[in-house]
């Protein structure tokens, strides 16, 4: 059994409130580690976190507490709440304050902070980490190019930053490998969770003639089913829920992570450092899973080879963080 503490973050909360309920005693060699979701644990980033931070405290290693719902402008004072109930490694994103938060961080340098961000790492406990399932996406525009019959593919995404367009521009190099005359449409969101926006922007580019929907963003697949057609889903694996419709999903995981930053932290190491690579393929972070049924057979083999030349070494998924259009 773990124990794990839940709460959403409301404006105007106490300090000290976050934790509701006092968890039970622990070993003394499990870390303190508290959680900042600014979107719902539901949302497929956050989920992938919560997933990860769940199943090292069911393992013993750390004891877990979070929060989600955490708006922009409470998001430091969560941080700071965290740090000041004596958690050591605070996990969570800083892509709505940057510099807020890098500045908190300094304040408390006996706590190491790992935060989703599009910036370097700064000082010595201020670690980041990007989105890198940009592999896996590659490979699965390999498998979702020879299933359109209009050659236009579309994509949804949340905002356009580096993360993001990493993972869309890397799908369409893996389409362009095998349909190099493809055509792509984009649509952003403006938000990081909003299905119900993300099925609009899908439902469009359907009507614009993409008969494929790569979808960044939970909602994508809610307008392929709807208008019956194919779909990949990114972060997590969508087969399940969309078992006629999502025929291939880039999965991240961020157990890699996560594991490097708790050891930098148990050992007292500087984690002023971007965690990034241990999202790459080699290192276990991303991969790409999908129904044999619903995929094209001639195009597995080419598949399967790339992805032993990535983990291998001897190719590399190009990175580009420009917007797409």
């Amino acid at each position: 059994m773990f124990s794990v503490s839940r709460r959403r973050f409301l404006t105007g909360s106490a300090a000290g409130g976050l934790a509701l309920a006092a968890p039970r005693a622990f070993a003394a060699d499990k870390l303190k580690v508290a959680g900042i979701h600014a979107s719902p644990v539901e949302n497929a980033w956050n989920s992938r976190l919560h997933e990860a931070l769940q199943s090292a405290a069911k393992d013993g290693v750390i004891e877990y507490v979070f929060s989600e719902g955490v708006s922009g402008t409470d998001y430091p004072r969560a941080m700071r709440e965290y740090a000041e109930q004596g958690h050591k490694l605070i996990v969570g994103e800083s892509y709505a304050g940057e510099a807020q938060a890098r500045q908190l961080a300094a304040d408390y340098p006996q706590t190491a902070f790992l935060m989703g961000s599009s910036g370097k790492p700064s000082g010595d406990n201020f670690g980041t980490f990007g989105t890198w399932n940009h592999e896996a996406a590659y490979l699965a525009g390999m498998l979702a190019a020879p299933l359109s019959k209009s050659g236009t593919f579309g994509t949804v995404g949340a905002i356009p930053i580096p993360e993001v367009n990493i993972l869309i521009n890397a799908f369409r190099s893996g389409v362009k490998e095998v349909r190099p005359d493809a055509k792509f449409l984009i649509g952003f969101i403006g938000t990081f969770f909003d299905p119900p926006k993300a099925r609009e922007s899908g439902l469009a580019q359907i009507d614009a003639g993409a008969d494929i929907l790569f979808g960044e963003r939970i909602g994508t697949a809610d307008a392929a089913k709807e208008k019956k057609i194919k779909s990949i889903g990114s972060l997590l694996d969508y087969t399940p829920r969309y078992p006629d419709t999502v025929f291939a999903n880039a999965m991240w995981y961020f157990r890699p992570i996560l594991d490097a930053a708790i050891a930098d932290a148990k050992a007292g190491a500087k984690a002023g450092k971007d965690y990034s690579s241990f999202s790459f393929m080699k290192a276990g972070g991303n991969d790409v899973v999908f129904s044999k049924s619903m995929v094209a057979p001639e195009s597995i083999a080419a598949m399967e080879a790339k992805r032993d030349a990535i983990k291998s070494g001897s190719f590399t998924v190009p990175v580009d963080p420009k917007e797409p259009t």
